[in-house]
């Protein structure tokens, strides 16, 4: 039986959230503070999100015989990139939330440092740099709310990107007459 590109979308959303989970338990086993790396929040994550969803692209537009609408480019795209991203926030609430809260203390701990270092170093006013480190302390990032709003906010981001690649990919068959 041949597979439909949503099928193809749906297993290689899988294995992105499967890469991004690994990330995170990688990263909650090394070090904590890969986690709020700005390298890593910036470019290589985005970047692998992105690469594992032009891939499911080419891999649909590959079964559909080479020939893809702009609509199934992007819904290829976009399963695939929802998925991912929805599996790791899962993974990230409950690592944070129910296995060990006590690393969501020291990620914060670990932002606010950063933030002040990064702001003292741009010169900013030190009554800004309070008013930052109040906004951290006074924030549950890994609270369900917040967690749901970052979802919202990643798939705003990569949509964006999917109807890029949705037009780049996709390729009309020629008219026959």
């Amino acid at each position: 039986m041949e597979k439909s590109f949503k099928s193809i979308a749906k297993e290689y959303g899988l294995y992105l959230g499967a890469a991004l989970t690994l990330w995170t338990v990688i990263a909650y086993v090394i070090n904590l503070e890969l986690l709020v790396n700005f390298w890593m929040n910036l470019l290589i994550i985005p970047v692998a999100i992105i690469a594992f969803g032009v891939v499911s692209t080419a891999k649909s537009k590959g079964i559909l015989g080479g020939y893809m609408s702009f609509k199934e480019a992007f819904t290829s795209y976009f399963i695939t990139v929802a998925i991912g991203i929805v599996i790791s926030f899962v993974v990230s609430f409950i690592l944070f939330n129910v296995i060990d809260p006590e690393a969501a203390n020291t990620l914060k701990e670990i932002t606010t440092e950063k933030t002040i270092s990064m702001m003292e170093n741009f010169g900013a006013p030190a009554e800004k740099i309070a008013e930052q480190v109040e906004a951290i302390e006074n924030q549950n990032i890994f609270s369900l709310k917040t967690q749901l709003l970052q979802i919202a906010q990643s798939l705003v981001f990569f949509t964006i990107i999917g109807l890029i690649v949705a037009l780049i990919m996709k390729k009309n068959k020629p008219e026959t007459e």
